[in-house]
C-alpha cells in the first residue's frame, strides 16, 4: 500500500478505525474475531490503526478498544503506527495539565502494550485551554512517549492556537462526500503547515457503500447510525443521487461505491489519510483495497463536478460532535 505522512510519521494512505469492535455499530464481535480482523488488515498491508481510551460498549467504560488493539498488534508493534485519544474535561486537584495528560497516556500505553504512542489526540475540546494541552504534548514528545499529537473535530482558529505552541502531526475531523466542511479551510491549512488530515467516517457511517436503503433497520443498542442525520429514512432517499453517482463510477472502475468515495478523497488531497471503520472482516479489506482504485484526472474532475451538483440531505458538521 502507498505511503503518506502525518508531518514526519509515515503511514499507509488508508488506515483502520478500530472503534466498531467496541462501540457504535450495535453488538460487538467476540474478542478473537476482532483481533483476527485487525491482524488481517496488517497482513493486507495496513500499518495505521486508530483507537481511543473512551471506546467501550455504550461508552460505559474506559479502554475496551485499546486492549483489543494492543493485543492484536503486539506481535507487529514495531511495524505499526498507533493513534489513540484522550478526553480531558478537568485537571485533578494538585495536578498540572502535563501531569493529567501523562496519566491518561500511561494508562493507554499499558492497555496498548507499548512504551510509546505514535499519534496522541485530544479527542474533543473541553474546559482546558488548548494551548496548555499543546504545551503538555510538546513535553511528552520531548519525553519520548509520543511521536506526534493531534486534535479532533476542530476548525482553524483552534488549530492555529495549538500549532503556535507545539506543531501538530494530524487533525482528525469528520470528512466525506456528504460532510465537506473541512474543505473550506481546515484541509488547506493542514496542507500549508504540513499537518496530516485524518478523516473519520469517510464512508458516512455506511451511506456511501450503497448498501443502506430507507428500509434498513439499525441495531437498537449502541448504534450511532440511529442518529446520523444522513441516515434518516427521508435523507437516505434525498441522498440517493449521490449513491447513484458512486455506483456509476464503481461500475466503470470495477470497484465498489465505498472504494470510489475513498479514492476520490485520496486523489483530491495528498495529506488526507482516511480511517474507515468496520467490524466486518471482508468490509475492512474492501476499504483497504480502495488504495488500488485509480481515478484519472478527467474522471476525478467529472466526478467532482457531478458531486457538486448534488444536494446533501442531513449534516453533522465538526463543531462539538
Amino acid at each position: 500500500m502507498k505511503k503518506r505522512y502525518l508531518r514526519d510519521i509515515e503511514v499507509t494512505e488508508i488506515g483502520m478505525g478500530c472503534m466498531a469492535f467496541s462501540h457504535g455499530y450495535g453488538k460487538i464481535p467476540d474478542e478473537d474475531y476482532s483481533i483476527e480482523a485487525i491482524r488481517n488488515a496488517y497482513q493486507h498491508g495496513c500499518t495505521f490503526f486508530d483507537t481511543a481510551e473512551v471506546y467501550s460498549p455504550n461508552l460505559s467504560g474506559i479502554g475496551h478498544n485499546e486492549c483489543i488493539v494492543g493485543k492484536a498488534l503486539e506481535p507487529f508493534r514495531k511495524n505499526t503506527v498507533i493513534a489513540t485519544k484522550l478526553f480531558l474535561n478537568h485537571v485533578g486537584l494538585g495536578r498540572s495539565v502535563y501531569d493529567e495528560v501523562r496519566r491518561h497516556l500511561e494508562e493507554s500505553m499499558k492497555r496498548l502494550r507499548t512504551d510509546k504512542v505514535d499519534v496522541y489526540y485530544l479527542h474533543r475540546l473541553g474546559s482546558v485551554a488548548v494551548e496548555k494541552v499543546a504545551e503538555a504534548m510538546g513535553r511528552l514528545i520531548d519525553d519520548g512517549l509520543i511521536r506526534g499529537w493531534g486534535l479532533s473535530q476542530v476548525d482553524t482558529d483552534v488549530i492555529e492556537r495549538a500549532q503556535n505552541v507545539t506543531p501538530l502531526a494530524a487533525i482528525q475531523n469528520i470528512y466525506s462526500m456528504v460532510e465537506r466542511d473541512a474543505e473550506k479551510a481546515v484541509i488547506p491549512y493542514c496542507m500549508e503547515h504540513h499537518i496530516g488530515f485524518v478523516p473519520f467516517s469517510p464512508i458516512a457511517s455506511g451511506l456511501l457503500s450503497g448498501k443502506i436503503t430507507p428500509d434498513t433497520k439499525f441495531e437498537r443498542n449502541d448504534d450511532v447510525r440511529n442518529w446520523v442525520p444522513q441516515l434518516s429514512r427521508e435523507n437516505i432517499r434525498g441522498n440517493q443521487p449521490i449513491i447513484d453517482l458512486l455506483k456509476e463510477y464503481a461500475q466503470l472502475k470495477n470497484a465498489t461505491p465505498a472504494q470510489i468515495s475513498l479514492a476520490w478523497m485520496l486523489h483530491k488531497y495528498p495529506n488526507v489519510v482516511p480511517i474507515p471503520g468496520s467490524k466486518n472482516k471482508e468490509r475492512i479489506i474492501e476499504n483497504l483495497n480502495a488504495s488500488e482504485v485509480h481515478l484519472a484526472q478527467e474522471e476525478f474532475q467529472a466526478l467532482e463536478s457531478a458531486l457538486n451538483q448534488c444536494k446533501v440531505y442531513g449534516h453533522r458538521g465538526f463543531r462539538g460532535l
